[in-house]
């Protein structure tokens, strides 16, 4: 019974990508797509906390305790940065690698014949 209990939501989850005949192709090309709207925010936040983490120890003239907080934001931002854009090389080597293109594929067109 806790086995079904842990197998209810993975079903219910992926339902709607059974009820539309999705492909894995499909799903892949939908989940590139939302991180590729995601990773360009995350990474403009990385950005801003990096600045904000060099403004604040420029600014900390003689208190180290901002100095410091200052100094951990910086790190925070770089590694950020880092991570976001690693993600971002990663998609692109998975999309890559799969074949999988980030046009709209082009639909078939009817010519009747007279």
């Amino acid at each position: 019974m806790q086995k079904i209990k842990k197998i209810i939501p993975l079903a219910l989850v992926t339902m709607p990508f059974l009820a539309m005949a999705e492909t894995i192709k499909g799903i892949i090309t939908k989940i590139t797509g939302v991180i590729d709207v995601i990773i360009p925010l995350l990474i403009t936040f990385a950005v801003l906390m990096l600045m904000w983490g060099i403004v604040q120890f420029i600014t900390a003239a003689g208190d180290e305790e901002k100095r410091k907080k200052g100094k951990e934001l910086i790190i925070y931002g770089i590694i950020g940065l880092f991570v976001m854009v690693s993600i971002w090389g990663l998609v692109g080597v998975l999309t890559g690698t799969f074949g999988l293109s980030q046009s709209a594929p082009k639909l078939p067109t009817y010519q009747p014949s007279f």
